[in-house]
């Protein structure tokens, strides 16, 4: 079985972000292949942790990926001030005999370092197109953990599992291996919380994760943390505003300071994303919605909301408003050019991940999160048939089979993107459909 057949078989996806499919990546041809070792959002811990303890693995998964995509260079990009690690990975790839074809590519410790696009203008000077994607421009990205689930397919090992970050206001921070669809609420206990009344959840990062409704949800292949902070906590007021109260602020308040655009890090690679712009236009009843395109460039960062705007406005919101309508209206931002060089203020620009920390409330809970063993044995999963880009998986078990641990349960619809599913603990299947396959242990 080639390695393209091994990662599609192991179902393995983008560990963390959209959760694009590996196999349909690693099908491509490229000059670079980069492991985006960033890990750029404040509290987590989980790819900087699995790099010390599992170096091996995650270079020989990694080199693996880069041959398939014959690749000349493979970088592992990883900020400068992990040393310890940077050490210890050095030795590795010496040890590994792999020197000639993998090196390190040190990253600054700044916010969002682990945008993908980021990431390759900061390891390769290129510049990914508007709209476009790493390959465009010669380059795959993957991250720590999925260059790990490479490696485990190459020894017939299935994606049952995931690593995650419990932080914020909570008595025990730690990381975690949990099975694919074990229940939020039993992982988010691991943090020494019964009673969740006064607190509320950020599912993934801090910038970037939503704030959970309630605790109910199960863990995906691509979930990598849980940030839980006290309701009050002005990070949790800020994200929790509606559609409709950002909007109304917006319009009455925005004075066009441009911050938003000054900091915006697509802005400063020589993308045409402008918030400021987004921010003017909710104050005029204009119907030209192509001229508001340029929402669609919007990374989702969160930077111009929680940190550049210097009275708390809602920038990417506004961007979310247009991008929405021209959703509906099925039209698409065309850039203008084909080659893109980063803007001459952005080195000045770039913004220290401690002070974003200070900025958003977050300096008390900045501490480690260890490796610890996970004491749960959950007694039953819910692993989603759709935890990916594309297609839902199609079940290949019904209500009443056994099933073992690394069984495929579900599997990629014909002619279509998606990834395959399997059992994340051995048992009984007691629920096929409503987008799930339940399994009870035992």
């Amino acid at each position: 079985m080639s390695l393209l057949e091994q990662v599609k078989e192991a179902g393995i996806v983008g560990a963390g972000g959209a959760g694009f499919p590996t196999h349909v990546k690693l099908a491509s041809k490229a000059e670079y292949i980069l492991l985006n070792g960033a890990e750029c959002e404040p509290l987590l811990r989980v790819d900087q942790q699995l790099m010390a303890l599992f170096p091996d693995e995650i270079i020989k998964g990694f080199e693996a990926a880069g041959r398939q995509v014959e690749a000349k260079k493979a970088i592992l990009g990883i900020k400068g001030k992990h040393k310890d690690v940077i050490d210890l990975l050095e030795e590795r790839i010496k040890a590994l005999h792999v020197e000639d074809y993998v090196e390190i590519g040190l990253l600054p410790d700044i916010y969002p370092a682990g945008d993908e696009q980021v990431l390759v203008y900061e390891l390769t000077g290129r510049v990914v197109p508007e709209v476009g994607i790493p390959i465009q421009v010669g380059c795959v990205v993957i991250n720590s953990e999925t260059a790990l689930n490479i490696y485990y397919a190459m020894e017939g090992k299935a994606v049952t599992e995931t690593y995650l970050t419990l932080a914020g206001d909570i008595p025990q921070r730690l990381t975690v291996k949990v099975p694919v669809g074990t229940p939020i609420i039993d992982v988010l206990k691991l943090s020494g919380i019964e009673n969740f009344d006064d607190y509320t959840v950020i599912d993934g990062g801090p910038m970037m994760g939503p704030v959970m409704a309630g605790t109910d949800g199960y863990v995906t292949k691509k979930t990598k943390g849980f940030v839980i902070l006290k309701k009050h906590h002005l990070l949790i007021q800020r994200k929790s505003a509606s559609k409709e109260q950002s909007k109304r602020i917006n319009r009455a308040t925005c004075e066009q300071c441009r911050m938003c655009t000054d900091m915006c890090p697509r802005y400063l690679i020589g993308h045409d994303m402008q918030p400021h712009k987004m921010m003017r236009a909710l104050g005029y009843k204009s119907d030209n919605l192509e001229e508001k395109g340029i929402a669609q460039l919007c990374c989702q960062c969160n930077l111009c909301e929680l940190f550049a705007c210097p009275i708390g406005l809602y920038p990417k919101a506004a961007n979310n408003y247009f991008r929405d309508m021209l959703l509906e209206k099925g039209m698409r931002y065309k850039p203008t050019k084909d080659v893109f060089e980063a803007r001459g203020p952005r080195e000045m620009r770039k913004l220290p991940s401690k002070r974003l920390i200070a900025r958003i409330g977050l300096r008390d809970f900045d501490k480690p999160a260890p490796m610890a063993e996970c004491p749960l044995q959950v007694q039953e999963v819910h692993i989603a048939t759709r935890q990916h880009v594309g297609a839902p998986a199609e079940a290949v078990v019904q209500v009443g089979d056994r099933v073992e641990v690394g069984q495929k349960i579900g599997q990629i619809p014909a002619d279509s993107l998606g990834a395959a599913i399997h059992a994340s603990i051995s048992g009984t299947v007691t629920e096929c459909g409503n987008g799930y396959i339940a399994i009870r242990r035992g």
